[in-house]
């Protein structure tokens, strides 16, 4: 039974104080990765690991609360989530050693991954009239807090060092949670049923990431060629078992249905890797080589991801317009040239040359995002929307990690502008994949496989 929401502003604030948590926490790390290294005497693959268990969690976490949310009530699984954040939040500036911040970090990220299902369950119940719009707003929260996510986080590490960017979280779990008791509705609970959450396939995932981060990182020192064969079993193992289950994890069945979308999903795992290479190995660069403090570093970083935000208006306009192809080659062709003109930055570059790169590949971003989103619904039918979401969340969750894992190879040994340039030169492969693939999709299909 739907209960009336009176003021749907208010829900959608509610939400939208929880559901930013996770990219403001993702974000904001990039700033104090080298106040961490100094901290607990690591190296950058060890320290790339905070990158890598943050966005391992989330794609193990999400789609698992989702279907908590379902059996015990999206508003319990909220205010849960809130206090699993509020608990890593409070626990992590004590951290004795390394694993043990780790460990807050992949609870951090399984709260906060449960609040966007719960919340977006509530919102497609309750919300009825201008349910897009609510979306969008909560959408501008997300986007907002990931593109503030460095400056905010350079200007707290400088002012009271990286214990600060998890005691930050504590107005937004607080003012989020108050609202949540009085404002979020009650909805009936369904039945607990184990068998629908497919922990076995969830292992299986985790299994074949850790093997091949392991691998990944140890590709310039003593090869981990056992971490390769885990990688390879449990990936296989993993693809069949998948394949007979009625509720999978990841459903690879689907996969195979429409090629384009699988394309696009290969494309976004893809942006992701590069755009997440230069989020996070720009403040270690800027930092370690270029000598700017936190808060100047988070500054500059605004150029990345505040030329993102302001481009997808003009994104979303195209779109409506013409559909997504256009966008997307767009955004490709930008994130293309950003590349192309990193390798032309050295140490004798002003400040001011970097920051017009970044501000090239931040559109690209922009564009990039909403195009690939808006292609994937052009390209599945109905009745799949859910599962396509899911797929297309994990080849972000999957791009995100290989950045880490490629930056945690190039700048462990040595950081300078030559191994930014090898990260760039990789990246610029990359770059050229998204721009084919870009090509290659067709124009609008709404609803149809190709």
């Amino acid at each position: 039974m739907k209960e009336n929401i009176r003021k749907p502003w208010l829900l959608v604030i509610t939400i939208g104080l929880g559901t930013l948590l996770n990219p403001l926490n993702s974000s904001m790390i990039s700033v104090a990765l080298t106040r961490l290294q100094n901290e607990f005497a690591l190296t950058f693959a060890d320290a790339s690991w905070l990158i890598s268990i943050f966005y391992l969690a989330s794609a193990a976490g999400q789609p698992v609360m989702g279907k908590l949310s379902d059996m015990f009530g999206p508003k319990k699984l909220f205010i849960a989530g809130l206090i699993i954040v509020a608990a890593a939040s409070i626990l992590a500036p004590f951290s004795p050693n390394y694993p043990f911040l780790l460990g807050c970090r992949a609870l951090q990220a399984i709260g906060s991954s449960t609040l966007f299902p719960s919340g977006m369950s509530m919102v497609r119940t309750h919300i009825t009239e201008g349910q897009g719009k609510a979306l969008a707003v909560l959408s501008v929260f997300a986007s907002t807090s990931a593109a503030f996510g460095p400056s905010i986080g350079g200007f707290l590490v400088a002012s009271w060092d990286w214990h600060s960017i998890f005691l930050v979280n504590f107005p937004f779990i607080i003012v989020s949670f108050l609202l949540a008791i009085f404002i979020l509705p009650n909805t009936e609970q369904g039945k607990f049923e184990a068998k629908r959450i497919d922990f076995s396939g969830i292992a299986l995932f985790i299994i074949a990431i850790v093997g091949l981060i392991l691998f990944l990182l140890s590709l310039d020192q003593n090869i981990r060629w056992w971490a390769l064969l885990l990688f390879v079993a449990a990936a296989v193992g993993f693809y069949f078992f998948e394949r007979r289950q009625e509720e999978p994890f990841i459903d690879v069945k689907g996969l195979t249905k429409n090629r384009y979308v699988s394309f696009i999903y290969l494309q976004f795992m893809s942006i992701n890797l590069i755009h997440y290479c230069f989020f996070f190995g720009f403040p270690t660069y800027l930092q370690q080589v270029r000598d700017y403090n936190e808060q100047h570093t988070g500054l500059i970083m605004l150029s990345l991801a505040g030329f993102g935000v302001i481009v997808a208006p003009l994104a979303g306009r195209l779109i409506d317009k013409y559909g997504s192809k256009l966008p997307m080659v767009i955004g490709a062709s930008l994130l293309l040239v950003g590349t192309g003109l990193l390798l032309t930055y050295n140490e004798a570059s002003p400040l001011i040359w970097f920051i017009i790169i970044m501000a090239v590949l931040g559109m690209g971003n922009g564009f990039n995002n909403i195009s690939s989103q808006t292609a994937l619904y052009e390209h599945v039918d109905a009745e799949d929307t859910g599962s396509a979401s899911g797929l297309f969340q994990t080849s972000r969750y999957l791009g995100s990690i290989l950045s880490s894992s490629l930056l945690g190879l190039t700048f462990n040994r040595h950081l300078d502008t030559e191994h930014l340039h090898l990260v760039a030169i990789i990246c610029f492969v990359f770059c050229i994949f998204v721009v084919a693939l870009a090509f290659k999709l067709p124009g609008r299909l709404r609803g149809k496989n190709a």
